[in-house]
Order: structure tokens, then C-alpha cells, then sequence
């Protein structure tokens, strides 16, 4: 008999790792991992561009700075023990008016406190020396910037836990939390599982999923749809390695780029327009729960007053190519609308306090309640530091143990 079991509830990459993790350094723990989709990492993990971000845009001291950084040198280690892909083929971040020369400086300096390796500042020649078909002023480049497939990664975790005596229970939608005796009750329709403690890593239901635990019901959860174009096959080698523009500091997005990706195609993307269901990857999909619970949230609309301008040029991107592609034109001129079709569209769990605040950094975990810890924002580098958020969260689970 184990000493103890815990329960996580959600497969993506945080979840499984946090599992990995708790399974691996707390022997004589049982670990079980509640999923209610038939496979693991089916939504932000399996849509994520396969990016392992180095840490240049995060605010010194933040979550996110710290657990990025750690996460990189995890998973690049990880990686290489397990032969999964892991290429660095390096980011340029490109300014391509003067006006962004001040946050591209800014940007810098960041990355210099999060001890991001070996980035430099670049001329206009030394971009096209690096991405001969690139646009830019000037640049900074980071040549340790990586793509993997987290999808692959995370079945990885996922049988590192089933070989050290865990459970990934597939087709298992949690529709009860309830606190009993000793323990946790976790439901799924007339299914009940008792465990002795219970991590919420819900990714997109991470808010509707702690409602069941009787926790907070803010920060909620506001879906962004990404939607990727895809150069075509005789046009990827314009593209050598990542190219990002200088990103708008008002916003938890990086704006459109160019991401080659570990299987050689390259993706231009993506945008962030508002998704009408919280696994909204296509236009049509439209859940009116979603809907509802969107329109009845204050910060919804407090949202919208501030950023409706930028919302509209979103979506007129999303609906025609030609706009889509006018942004990306900057970065490598000699790509257009006739070089892409239709990608994928991945959707983020956006974390949106009361106020209409965009959440930036991670919050985990961001309560704990009894034997009830909460994931309630991890959205991108949450992949990146997918090991040492787990990492953090097992301290934080066992610090009364």
C-alpha cells in the first residue's frame, strides 16, 4: 500500500510533470492523473508551437523569469536522456522601426537579469547574415533558443509515472471535489476516487474545475484563439531559425513570427483573436455556456474598453490572409499570401482578474485550500518550465509533510 496518494487533475505538460515529479522524489507516494480527453497533452500542450523560450521577456524575479530559466536546462537535459528532439536553432527578436529600438533595449536588459546565455545585440548586416531573407533594423539574438515537441515530452512523462507505480486515468471528467474524511473525494460522473491530496492543473477548465473545490472564482479563465499559417514546403527555407518581432508590452502575447518547427515545416503566427469556446480551435465552434459565463463576467467588458482597437485588427487578420501576412511581411519581406495556407490554431488559457488585468505571470500555485492546491494561470513558458513548475509545486504541496 502506498503512503500516501495524490491526485492531479489534468494531463497536459504541467500536470504530468507535476505527477512526474511527486512520483519520482516522494517515494512510497501513489500519483494519479484525472484526464477527461482520451489521450494526454489534447489541448494546450498538443497545440503548442514546440518553442523552449530562453527567458528574454519575462519580468526579473517573476515566476515566470525563474521557472523558465530552470525549466530550459530541465528539459534540455531531459531531452537528450530520453532522445526526443530538442534542436537550438535560435531566435532573433527584430525591431524594424526606430520607435521599437527603446523596448528592444529594454528587452536586453531583461534578459541580462534572467542571465539568458549568450544573447547579443545585432546590426541590420549581421541579421542577414543569420536569415539572409529577414527584414530589421537591428536585433537581439539568443542562438540558445530551442523547438522540441512537447507533445512527445509529455507522453514521456506520462510513462515515467505509470513505470513508477502512478495512474493516468483517461476519460475521466472531474464533476466533483468534495472533502471527506481523511481525504478528497474526486467524481466523475458515478465514478469516486479518494485520494489524500488533489493538484489542480486544469489548463483551460482551470477556473471551472476550481469552482468544484469551492475555491475563488477569479482570475477566469478567457480563451485566445492562436491561428498559424504554414509557408509552403518549397518556400521554409527563407526561414533558418525563430524570427519575433519586438512584442507590445501592453499584452501577454508575442505577436506574429516565423517558427520552423521539428518536423521542418515553418509556421507564421499567431494571432490572438477572443475564441467563442474554451476549446474553441475552429471559428465555428461556439459554446453558449462559454459565451454566457464570458458576458456575465465584469472583467470581460472591462477588457474589451481597453484593448476593443486591437481586437479588431485581431480579427480582420484572422479573416483574411492578406492581412494576416501584412505583419508578418516585415520580418521576411519576400514572404506574402501566396506563400502560406491555412495552419493550425491553438487556444490560451488566459488568465482575466475582475479589473480587466491581463494576468501576466504564472500564478502557482495560486491557492491552497486544506489538501487542495490550484494551478490558476501557466500559460506560455509554462511548456518550457513545465519541470520546474513542477518542481515548485511539489515544494509547496509538501511543505507541511
Amino acid at each position: 500500500m502506498a503512503d500516501e496518494t495524490v491526485g492531479v487533475v489534468g494531463a497536459g505538460i504541467v500536470g504530468l510533470a507535476t505527477a512526474r515529479e511527486i512520483a519520482l522524489s516522494r517515494p512510497g507516494t501513489r500519483v494519479v492523473v484525472f484526464e477527461k480527453e482520451p489521450e494526454v497533452s489534447r489541448h494546450q500542450t498538443g497545440h503548442n508551437s514546440g518553442v523552449v523560450h530562453a527567458g528574454i521577456y519575462y519580468t526579473p524575479g517573476s515566476l515566470k523569469a525563474d521557472l523558465c530559466v530552470r525549466g530550459v536546462a530541465l528539459l534540455r537535459e531531459y531531452c537528450q536522456d530520453r532522445r526526443l528532439p530538442y534542436q537550438e536553432i535560435g531566435k532573433l527578436v527584430v525591431a524594424v522601426r526606430e520607435d521599437e529600438l527603446g523596448r528592444m533595449e529594454n528587452l536586453y536588459q531583461r534578459a541580462r537579469n534572467n542571465h539568458v546565455p549568450e544573447l547579443r545585440r545585432i546590426s541590420r548586416e549581421e541579421i542577414r547574415e543569420l536569415e539572409p531573407h529577414a527584414g530589421g533594423i537591428a536585433a537581439l539574438h539568443s542562438p540558445r533558443t530551442a523547438i522540441t515537441d512537447y507533445p512527445a515530452v509529455a507522453r514521456a512523462f506520462a510513462r515515467d509515472v505509470v513505470a513508477s507505480g502512478g495512474e493516468v486515468r483517461l476519460g475521466f471528467p472531474v464533476t466533483s471535489i468534495a472533502t471527506v474524511a481523511g481525504g478528497i473525494e474526486v467524481g466523475s460522473g458515478q465514478d469516486r476516487v479518494r485520494v489524500d491530496r488533489l493538484i489542480l492543473c486544469a489548463g483551460l477548465q482551470s477556473d471551472s474545475v476550481a469552482r468544484l473545490a469551492q475555491d475563488r472564482p477569479e482570475p477566469r479563465i478567457i480563451p485566445f484563439r492562436g491561428e498559424y499559417m504554414l509557408l509552403r514546403p518549397d518556400r521554409t527555407d527563407l526561414v533558418r531559425g525563430l524570427i519575433y518581432p519586438v512584442p507590445d508590452p501592453r499584452y501577454p502575447f508575442l505577436g506574429v513570427h516565423f517558427t520552423p518547427r521539428v518536423d521542418g515545416s515553418v509556421e507564421v503566427g499567431p494571432n490572438a483573436v477572443l475564441a467563442l469556446a474554451r476549446e474553441g480551435y475552429r471559428r465555428s465552434r461556439i459554446s453558449p455556456r462559454d459565451l454566457l459565463g464570458l458576458a456575465a463576467y465584469p472583467g470581460a467588458w472591462k477588457m474589451a474598453a481597453q484593448h476593443w482597437r486591437t481586437g479588431v485588427k485581431e480579427y480582420r487578420g484572422s479573416f483574411f490572409a492578406s492581412a494576416f501576412m501584412k505583419d508578418a511581411g516585415q520580418y521576411v519581406p519576400e514572404v506574402g499570401v501566396r506563400d502560406v495556407v491555412r495552419g493550425g490554431a491553438g487556444v490560451r488559457a488566459q488568465a482575466l482578474d475582475r479589473d480587466g488585468t491581463l494576468v501576466d505571470d504564472f500564478r502557482i500555485p495560486w491557492a491552497r485550500f486544506g489538501r487542495i492546491t490550484a494551478v490558476r494561470n501557466a500559460p506560455s513558458p509554462a511548456a518550457t518550465a513545465s519541470m520546474a513548475i513542477a518542481e515548485h509545486i511539489t515544494a509547496v504541496v509538501f511543505e507541511d509533510a
